[in-house]
């Protein structure tokens, strides 16, 4: 306590209400060549295990990744039984495999499988967040996910119309005999139901987000601290309508060097020998210019929008130099005939990781003390745990 003279003696001087705010810069200190033994040994298992090994090369995955993810000077833990994941991996893989056999000897009972599927993911992507927080700590303590069963179905509520809309384009244009194509009178409709369809989806697809997103990063607890995401539906909308016109923009500059190269060949055959050479640039530049775009703005706008009531995060990955950062890998990996795989999932998770920060008002060093005499986060619900699902959230 600061003390100050007075001329009646001395008094403490009032302190500032206000707690101090410290940032906590993330660093990421994996490296490529450590990556590359773990990621090599993973490989060869799964492949001599015909994918059983996949649980527990998961975990060692995620262990190497979470403990060079330095918050702070303070890596993060990973603590997961692998048979725990081997068992949500049987139950995953069992229902996948169900559904392959009935798909073909009996397309009804597949239906029903892939039905019954549909309905339990909600349910399983719950189980895997809480298992993968639950799973996770900082400085001894655990971190947990609160999210309810309830929101989770509500979470992807909005996909349901769009559902329905496929299905009932499938249904209408669903032939009466093996070989027999949709109704000439039936085709209108097709194609206004297909249309509708494509519509609800390209709707429902932000409304998605936004809800997925709010419940996920509004179930988050750590020492005490429950977060929040307070980004609305118009940023997601926002989000799409950028995206979507970066996508237009892509579509136009490559429309427009097909038809000049149409222009300009000399015959048939050169013209057509351009526009599929500028279709095939396209079908590489678009993923590398939309798919950075598309991560680094919903990162940043996620991440940034996410706090609790003394914790938030701030985020500034620039998506130019994530293009970059992807650009490179992809060429490396084709280089190298995909053997720069681990590398690159390094250097991407160096990039997505630095840019983010975590902001915490007052003391950590006494808020984690607090969080560690109360055990915060040790237990969670056992369903998750008993599954012990993971599918990579």
């Amino acid at each position: 306590m600061k003390i100050i003279d007075t001329p009646d003696g001395r008094f403490p001087a009032a302190q500032d209400a206000r707690p101090p705010v410290q940032t906590l810069s993330i660093r990421f200190t994996g490296s490529g060549s450590e990556y590359f033994r773990i990621w090599i040994v993973n490989l060869l298992l799964i492949l001599v295990t015909f994918t059983l090994y996949w649980p527990f090369a998961r975990a060692r995955r995620i262990a190497y990744f979470q403990n060079n993810t330095l918050v702070g000077d303070d890596p993060l833990g990973f603590h997961a039984n692998p048979w725990k994941m081997f068992r949500g991996y049987l139950l995953v893989a069992g229902l996948g495999l169900a559904y392959a056999i009935a798909s073909e000897a009996a397309p009804l009972v597949g239906g029903v499988i892939l039905l019954a599927f549909a309905l339990l993911w909600p349910a399983l992507w719950r189980a895997s967040l809480q298992f993968r927080l639950r799973n996770t700590s900082w400085r001894g303590v655990r971190l947990a996910f609160e999210g309810d069963l309830k929101g989770a179905y509500l979470a992807y509520a909005p996909m349901v119309l769009p559902v329905l809309a496929f299905v009932a384009v499938g249904l209408v244009a669903a032939p009466g005999a093996p070989g027999e194509d949709v109704a000439p009178a039936d085709r209108p409709l097709v194609g206004l139901l297909a249309i509708a369809a494509m519509l609800l989806f390209a709707l429902a697809l932000p409304w998605c987000f936004a809800r997925l997103k709010q419940y996920q990063h509004g179930g988050y607890r750590f020492a005490g601290e429950r977060t929040e995401l307070r980004a609305g539906l118009r940023e997601f909308f926002g989000l799409g309508l950028r995206s979507g016109g970066v996508l237009l923009l892509l579509m136009v500059v490559f429309g427009a060097l097909a038809a000049g190269a149409v222009s300009m060949s000399r015959g048939v055959a050169s013209g057509m020998v351009a526009v599929f050479g500028i279709a095939a640039l396209a079908y590489i530049a678009v993923p590398l210019v939309l798919v950075p775009f598309v991560t680094a703005r919903l990162q940043n706008l996620v991440w940034a929008n996410t706090r609790s009531r003394n914790t938030r995060f701030r985020s500034e990955l620039r998506f130019g130099a994530l293009a970059r950062v992807n650009l490179v890998n992809w060429l490396l990996i084709i280089v190298t005939l995909g053997l720069y795989w681990p590398f690159a999932q390094v250097r991407l998770a160096r990039a997505r990781l630095e840019a983010v920060s975590l902001q915490v008002k007052g003391s950590v060093n006494e808020w984690l003390s607090h969080a560690q005499a109360r055990d915060v986060g040790a237990l969670g619900d056992a369903a998750g745990d008993f599954f012990g699902i993971d599918m990579g959230l």
